[in-house]
């Protein structure tokens, strides 16, 4: 029987208060992330991370001193699993690795080495491409894969941002809460993805077109009269200038608009500080200062089945696609956007 080993690759979060620190300096130690060179790079991180502590003590005790996320992407590779094993004749097992805490490249490398696969699929639980999260788990893979001696046929799907089923897991998820949103009269949706400094995308990354296209494909299918939408930006940091507009000010003016207010998470795919607490509690009062009339929140696709059936169709085909490719099966984005995973592939 053919064995499979599909690597589940989020951010990570601190799984305790004591972690919080190591997080954040692991985060902007990150040369995708800071592109200054070592050793001034980790003087850096070591800086952004004592000046941003009080404040991310302060939203994690929020959410009970620890970040979700793992056992969030474990419920998630659990039922990824569960969907692929349905087919005969093939085994799949899947491994979550968290990019900046716990388990990371080279623990869960050990784990792969253990099942013995016959080939590894890299699946970001990224939809859109960035060099600063699915590139970055890439290369901190591939460097761990080199330090550990793993070498099995890889590939590599690099985004799904307008693959039908994604979408179709967002509608039907953002159909349930409009109805109820629209009990208070009609609401303008927020897709709120986070956000990027704007030089990261003038140097070729697709981040910020993806989003639009994964938007574009949800408001066809979505298929609402005069529907009133916008694409915002949150979890802005530091003095560089981002990716627009920001969701803080796209919040306040529709309060000056007396509109109501639906959000949906366009990047995140399960629960974390950033929804939980940053568009849970900080941009609902935010929301309520601003007379805002109502605000509500769709929730990340999480284990929603059609969510995971689009995961395991994405895995199915990545067998007969190149060893790096979108969920087209071929490269996505435009050819201006070198940075793409894709791209560097093809040189």
């Amino acid at each position: 029987m053919s064995k499979t080993a599909v690597i589940l690759f989020n951010l990570g979060g601190p799984d305790s208060p004591k972690a919080i620190a190591p997080f954040l300096f692991s985060l902007f130690n990150d040369k995708a992330i800071v592109t200054l060179p070592q050793p001034l790079r980790a003087l850096v991180a070591a800086y952004i991370t004592i000046k941003r502590l009080p404040a991310a003590y302060a939203i994690y005790r929020k959410i009970g001193g620890k970040s979700p996320i793992f056992e969030q992407t474990q419920a998630q590779a659990e039922q990824l699993e569960k969907q692929l094993n349905k087919k005969p004749g093939e085994q799949y097992k899947a491994f979550v690795c968290m990019r900046h805490w716990h388990p990371k490249s080279s623990l869960v490398i050990k784990k792969v080495k253990a099942y013995a696969p016959d080939r590894i699929l890299l699946l970001p639980l990224y939809p859109q491409y960035s060099t600063t999260t699915t590139g970055s788990s890439f290369a901190d893979w591939d460097a761990a894969c080199s330090k550990a001696g793993l070498d099995v046929p890889t590939k590599r799907i690099c985004c799904y941002p307008a693959d039908l089923g994604i979408v179709a897991a967002h509608v039907k998820l953002i159909r349930d809460m409009y109805w109820k949103a629209g009990e208070e009269g009609k609401p303008r949706l927020l897709f709120s993805a986070h956000g990027l400094p704007e030089k990261t995308i003038i140097a070729g990354d697709p981040y910020q077109w993806q989003v639009e296209k994964m938007v574009e494909a949800i408001v066809q299918v979505l298929a609402i009269r005069d529907l009133d939408y916008s694409i915002c930006y949150q979890s802005r940091v530091g003095k560089l200038e981002w990716i627009g507009p920001a969701t803080d000010e796209e919040i306040i003016e529709a309060g000056a608009e007396k509109m109501p207010l639906l959000v949906v998470p366009i990047s995140f795919v399960s629960e974390h500080s950033e929804t939980l607490v940053e568009l849970d509690i900080e941009y609902r009062k935010l929301a309520q200062e601003n007379g805002v009339p109502g605000y509500w929140r769709v929730p990340t696709l999480g284990v929603e089945p059609l969510f995971i059936e689009a995961l395991a169709e994405l895995c199915l085909k990545a067998d007969k696609n190149p060893p790096v490719s979108s969920f087209a099966g071929i490269r996505y984005c435009m050819q201006k956007y070198g940075k793409c995973a894709c791209a560097a592939e093809a040189k």
